[in-house]
């Protein structure tokens, strides 16, 4: 995944920024991205090779991987606390971390539901919380949650998925509420269908169906106004800005970045 930096743009030079789920998709680009336009990378996913790749691509002094689930609040603390020690002060957090079962709720299991609310709400909890705290004793700092517009609208198979991820938007408002005062922002961004790993999971084939981008009655579902799916470069610029300075008045905003799937319902 290429991501060439604009000529003369640099705007998180020097920075230190912590992503988790960085290994692959979403998290992966935004990483890319962050490095592209100057920023040092703490890599946190729990895919060992993945992160090794994405070193690799972006060059070991830009990219600090961290082999960690986001699930485990030692591991956590561990992470952010060795990333302050070697890269410096993390100034920019970005919540990627998730996973994805589906089934209908009355055949849902509870072990899936139980991980999934561990990673996609507690993840985003055990993290925010160990860099905010250190955020609000230096004044400063900008969070991102990279959610889904499931949390905003229902649907069929996804309850547990959804569920997580509105967890996950409103603790975010939540916290940028408290800590607003430090000099602290927390913003969304909730992507809908994407071209990941883990969206291609509920593909039959190689192409996203007709239903995804057509609308679906028989789920409810309404397409996708512009026709086609998100790369997660298009949901990885959407990050970049709510992290930059030329969003410094926003915060408490959950960016939809869905093609207009939604229909911002």
């Amino acid at each position: 995944m290429e991501y060439e930096r604009p000529a003369g743009r640099g705007e998180f030079d020097g920075r230190t920024a912590l992503v988790t789920g960085a290994g692959n998709g979403i998290g992966r680009a935004v990483a890319v991205a962050l490095v592209a336009h100057g920023a040092r990378v703490a890599a946190v996913d729990r895919d060992a090779d993945a992160l090794k790749s994405l070193a690799e691509e972006c060059g070991s002094a830009a990219v600090l991987p961290h082999v960690a689930d986001v699930a485990d609040s030692d591991a956590v603390e561990e992470v952010v606390g060795r990333t302050e020690r070697e890269s410096g002060p993390v100034e920019l957090l970005v919540n990627v971390a998730g996973v994805l079962t589906t089934a209908p709720v009355t055949e849902f299991d509870d072990a899936d539901w139980e991980r999934i609310f561990a990673v996609n709400a507690g993840g985003v909890f055990r993290t925010s919380r160990a860099v905010a705290r250190r955020m609000v004793a230096r004044g400063g700092g900008s969070i991102v949650t990279v959610a889904s517009n499931a949390g905003g609208v229902p649907r069929t198979g996804m309850a547990a998925y959804a569920a997580s991820k509105a967890a996950a938007a409103h603790f975010t408002k939540c916290l940028g509420l408290e800590v607003g005062r430090f000099g602290v922002r927390c913003n969304v961004v909730s992507p809908g269908s994407t071209d990941t790993a883990m969206q291609r999971r509920l593909w039959d084939g190689e192409e996203p169906p007709a239903a995804v981008l057509q609308g679906d009655p028989e789920t409810y579902r309404t397409g996708i106004p512009l026709g086609r799916i998100a790369d997660p470069r298009d949901v990885a610029d959407a990050v970049l800005f709510l992290l930059s300075d030329r969003a410094r008045q926003i915060t408490l905003h959950d960016l939809y970045v869905d093609g207009g799937a939604t229909l911002r319902a």
